[in-house]
């Protein structure tokens, strides 16, 4: 039986990575970005970066919630030092959720050996299993500096130049004794599909394509992009339990998980194929 083809939804720049490496697993992948990154623009979150990059001294760790987090935190062009030489410098801890945000801090200049993330062999990769490893560096009056995304407002506008996300690893590092503050370093916004990018994803909700699905956040904007467009003959491969959940809620009629690793993911497809 043919292994069926992969709709790679992250955002462009790793949807072409994740689809070349497939491609290399003898994968019929084709990238379609269901959200849209890039740097924080406007002056008020401007401001908040930079005064996290001169508050890096004050800080036990900096906890990256996604290889983007990491990639437009080190990219921002404030007239400041490189904000990888003074991580270097004073010692503090980078906190990974996955090898994917790790990979992006050492692309950036960030020694490995600084470098914390889940345990190789997690069920998952997530806040929860970061946790697990990182506990014991936080004790009263450390702090953290959680660097995240924002999204797009239905108006256009973008939200608190502090980010958005989850906030279950703040309260453990907060009932630990630590303190936490949280920045934006890249914002998130829905596609905008031209017509061959439209015709594409009606095709694969009926054609036994295998979405990829890496985002809750990314779920719902295929489910704005496309109004009203029946699910139930699509599949899913979702990279974690709660986006496999929003998959489930917008009617896929089949949806699997795994993990976010290369091996798993095409482990996966092809055991269902």
């Amino acid at each position: 039986m043919p292994l069926p083809r992969v709709i790679v939804t992250r955002p462009a720049r790793e949807a072409a990575h994740w689809v070349e490496q497939l491609g290399e697993h003898g994968l019929d992948a084709v990238a379609l970005p269901l959200i849209g990154i890039g740097p924080c623009t406007d002056t008020a979150a401007r401001q908040a970066l930079a005064q996290a990059h001169a508050r890096l001294a004050s800080y036990r760790a900096l906890m990256f919630v996604s290889g983007n987090a990491a990639t437009y935190f080190f990219e921002s062009k404030e007239p400041l030092t490189p904000a990888h030489k003074a991580l270097t410098a004073i010692k503090t801890r980078a906190w990974a959720p996955g090898p994917g945000t790790a990979a992006a801090l050492v692309q950036a200049g960030m020694p490995p050996g600084q470098i914390d993330g889940p345990a190789p062999d997690a069920a998952q990769f997530d806040s929860e299993a970061l946790w697990q490893q990182v506990h014991g560096q936080i004790g009263p009056g450390d702090r953290v500096l959680i660097v995240r995304g924002r999204s797009a407002t239905p108006d256009g506008a973008h939200e608190s130049a502090l980010g958005t996300g989850r906030d279950w690893l703040a309260q453990q590092i907060t009932a630990a004794g630590g303190h936490v503050d949280f920045v934006a370093a890249y914002q998130r916004s829905a596609p905008h599909f031209n017509a061959v990018e439209m015709a594409l994803a009606q095709q694969a909700a009926r054609d036994g394509s295998v979405w990829l699905l890496s985002s809750s956040e990314a779920v719902a904007h295929l489910a704005q992009a496309l109004p009203g467009q029946p699910w139930a003959a699509a599949q899913a491969l979702a990279t974690h339990p709660r986006i496999a959940q929003a998959a489930r809620a917008v009617g896929f009629g089949t949806v699997r998980e795994c993990r976010p690793a290369l091996a798993d993911v095409v482990a996966s497809i092809e055991s269902g194929a």
